[in-house]
This record gives structure tokens, sequence and C-alpha cells, in this order.
């Protein structure tokens, strides 16, 4: 990157269905969580090209219950973002319970627990609007074909100023079936600009498809409709739903994600301008850029999420969620560095993708080297820990208390549709109860793993490639887990976590 320009993705990870707002001079952002606690991640940038992740506005996913064990396909479906009446606002959509809404005063929070503003299944990417102009409040959603029987069309309704309760039963305001040549409209984010009503959102599928933008004098349409962005001759697919966000100077951006594959959704930042025809148009002429001038904004240093962690006093950072909702006991806070994560006892001995009790962050989309400590301190047999690849498929290295009382040094696999994992190398002594383990992540998400026990690293096993779950990229994960049965099992404890580029 050169002086002066920035080059897309700004987010390179899986940061899904993003959303923008500007409160003065400074830009936050929120993106789908799904069903990993905690949830709908914060992330602020004054630049809109360095981002960094502030916190998160949802502490536990509810039902308690449906959200105790893994539901990477289900829980927190995009969010929007908004400040209104001195409050941040986030509605998100849940396709099997309805649509959602926490506010806070600052953007740290506190945040309200959660509000259902609307009950249904396939209620999903919902969008407020409160119209300054007239003191109206309004919400647009899109519907889940998997739980609604029906896509493809927006719905929109009148909502109490307060956000609490909308007013009406709702009325189709855009029909994508009405369109020649739309499918799979979804993703719209609302707004108010020149005595139009605004709707941008996505159609034609995530992998495959196009930003639409709909305008009409009145909420309730007649909207007409424009494509303002598509692949065109670019190497960006989609390009799928985002936000559009204006600067203290007038320049118009808009962010928006790209699907990745193992790498999931990537972050976007393409210039917008008005047509004088009154249409925004998005990129260069409709199409995505690779390298631009960067925003009219005070230049800032270098930022990205935080990857790396030391653990300070047993604490984890930000960039860590749970793959559910956690329970206590499972990490150990304490006086010295290192994470010490609880040998959890499961029912089965499950396998990693069925385990709430994993520690993860997002896969990175450059290659790259993860990297971490690890002393297994479980003292049944069967006790294992370690550092992992999480998708449709997985794979892990680690260590694991056999029946003799010694640790051995394991890898192990399962393919997408396995129940059971496999041995990737034949196991090996860790004689000191340690390891420094390793996974070089290169071009195509193509794992190579490797561990050092004493005497330097040494690989293990073939190439594994990483793999997406429905909706996310792959995982990175530390996890600690031992068979079923009475008495605790003892812990695993985790230091100095890295990821460097490769």
């Amino acid at each position: 990157m050169t002086h002066g320009t920035y080059r897309n993705p700004v987010l390179n990870a899986d940061w899904s269905d993003p959303d923008v707002v500007r409160v003065g001079d400074d830009f936050y952002l929120t993106a789908s969580s799904f069903g990993r606690a905690p949830g709908l991640p914060l992330l602020h940038s004054r630049d809109l090209v360095h981002w960094t992740l502030v916190g998160h506005a949802l502490e536990r996913l509810e039902p308690e219950d449906e959200f105790a064990s893994p539901r990477h396909d289900r829980g927190v479906w995009a969010p929007s973002i908004r400040h209104h009446d001195d409050r941040f606002w986030i509605f998100w959509g849940d396709p099997d319970q309805g649509v959602f809404q926490v506010n806070a005063p600052e953007i740290r929070g506190p945040w309200t627990a959660p509000h259902l503003v609307k009950e249904g299944k396939g209620l999903i990417d919902p969008c407020p609007l409160w119209d300054d102009e007239t003191g109206e409040a309004y919400l647009v959603h899109a519907w889940a074909r998997s739980r609604a029987g029906a896509n493809n069309r927006l719905t929109g309704h009148r909502m109490h100023p307060d956000g609490t309760t909308l007013l009406d039963e709702g009325k189709v305001i855009v029909d994508g079936d009405r369109i020649p040549g739309w499918f799979t409209l979804e993703g719209p984010k609302l707004y108010r600009h020149d005595g139009w009503f605004w709707i941008l959102a996505p159609a034609g599928g995530v992998e495959t498809g196009w930003q639409g933008a709909f305008r009409s004098r009145g909420f309730f349409g007649p909207y007409e409709e424009r494509i303002v962005l598509e692949q065109k001759d670019t190497d960006v697919n989609g390009p799928h739903q985002g936000g559009w966000v204006r600067t203290p100077a007038g320049e118009d951006w808009f962010l928006h994600f790209q699907q990745r594959g193992a790498y999931g959704r990537v972050v976007h930042l393409q210039p917008m301008r008005w047509s004088e025809a009154g249409w925004p148009v998005i990129g260069d002429e409709g199409a995505p850029v690779a390298v631009h001038r960067r925003p009219d904004l005070p230049p800032q240093p270098p930022a990205a999420p935080a990857t790396d962690d030391d653990f300070p006093g047993g604490r984890y950072g930000r960039q860590w969620q749970w793959a559910a909702n956690p329970q206590g006991g499972w990490a150990t806070q304490h006086s010295a560095d290192g994470l010490r994560l609880t040998c959890v006892r499961s029912a089965g001995h499950r396998d990693l993708r069925e385990l709430p009790n994993v520690l993860t962050q997002r896969l990175p989309g450059t290659p790259c080297l993860a990297e971490v400590g690890l002393r297994l301190d479980g003292t049944v047999p069967g006790a294992r820990a370690g550092l992992a690849v999480l998708g449709d498929a997985f794979g892990w290295i680690g260590l694991e208390r056999v029946a003799d009382g010694t640790v051995r040094l394991v890898h192990r696999f399962a393919e997408a549709a396995a129940v059971t994992e496999r041995d990737a190398e034949h196991p090996r002594p860790a004689t000191e109860g340690q390891a420094r383990l390793r996974i070089e992540i290169g071009p195509g998400a193509r794992c190579r793993f490797a561990a050092d026990t004493g005497d330097g690293f040494r690989p293990s096993g073939p190439v594994f490639t990483a793999t997406p779950w429905r909706w996310v990229g792959a995982l990175l994960g530390l996890f600690a887990v031992a068979p079923e049965g009475p008495g605790h099992a003892g812990a695993a404890a985790f230091t100095r976590f890295r990821v460097d580029p490769l």
C-alpha cells in the first residue's frame, strides 16, 4: 500500500454482513456472529481503512438452552447499527425467533438486554430508520426461505420511535419476483437522502450476485431499482451486502463483504458518489476497486483487530469467542500469564464441531503461522487439549493423557461427513507433558501442522485444507476436554498465542 491509497479488503477475515455508522469523527462497524458468544462485535475506525475491535454488544445468546451447544448457522444474522437519540442501536434477525434489538449510550456499553421487536420464523436482516423530517420510525427486513418458505422480498413496517414495537402488520415494499432476473433479494439497509427513501440491498446470491439500490418518495413504495455494484471483470465475486456512510467532509463510502470460502466474508471499502440522475455510483463506475485513494480523513496509524494474546492474568482478549454460551469454570483467572482451560468432561467424548467449550477466533485471510504453547495438566486418561482449525472438516494438534499416565503428542482430523476423528500422524511421546504447537496456513487455506516437544519443530501429517461452515468461515480454536466421568479432570495451560504473516 502506497501513501495516500488503500488496498482491499480492509478487513481480511470473516467479518460477515458488515454495517457501519458515523458518530462525530468516529466510525463504528458491527457484523454477524451467528451462534458464538459474545456476539455482535464492535469495531472502531477513524479513517475507514484501519479498524480495531473494541468490544461486543451481546454477552450471551437467548434462549440459553438453545445456544448451550454450537449453532454455527443460527443466532445473530446480519445486524444493522444506527445512532439515534444519543444512543447506539443494533437490530438483528434470529431466523428461528424474530427481530431483536439492543441499545446503549456509548459504544462500549452498557448494552441493554436483547428485546424481541417482532416474533416469527424467517425474519432476517432488519434495519431501522428514524426519519428526522417527519419524526416517524420505520423498519425493513428480509426473509429466509429455509424458515419462512419464501424469500426475495422486503417487508416494511412503521415502528414506534422508542424502537420496541412495530405499529402494523407489515407490507411487502419490494418484491424481487416482480423484477426480471432478480432473485435472493436480502440484506436491506434503509436510509433517507435527498427527499427519497433509499434501500441498498444485494441480490443474486452471496457468491454470484450484485448490489442493488431502490428509491421511493414514500416508505411503502413504489420503489424503482438499479444495479449499482457488480463483479464485472474484477475478481471480487458477489459483491454482497454492506452499509453506506458519509464522512464529515461529505464524502460517501460503502463497506460490503466478499465471500472467500474458508476465509469467510472479508470486508471491502468502495468509493461512492451520486450521479446526475440521483443514483448512487459505487466503486469504479459500478465495479469493485482493488486499490483506491484513501478517504479524506486525518491519517491514522496502521491498525487491525488483534490476533496475538499472552493471556495476562489468565484472561483472553476480545478477539476470542466461545463456540456457544460459556459456562462458569471453563477458563480460570490467575496471577500469572497464560490461559488455563479446564478439561471439561464431555458425554461420548464428542468431536470438536460439537463442543461448546472451544475458544475461537477468525482465520486470517492471508498466509500466516499460528502458534501456541501448551502444557497438559489433565489428570485422567483421555484428557486432551490442542490447537485446531475448525470448519465442516477440522484438524487439530495437541496433547493427550494415556492410560499409563504419560502424555503423547497427537494430530487428528475429521472430514466433513465423518462422525469420528482419525489420526493424521502416529502419536509420539511428549515426555515433559508440554509442546509448542504450530499451524502454517498457506494459500488456499492449506494447513501444515507441526509441533516441538523439546527437540525442535517437526512436521506432522499431510496437508489439511480448511473448510468453511455454513455461513461461517473457518476458525482457529483452543480447547481442553476429557471423557465423561466423576470428579475434576484437570486443566490445560496455553501460553503466548501468536499469528505471524508468512
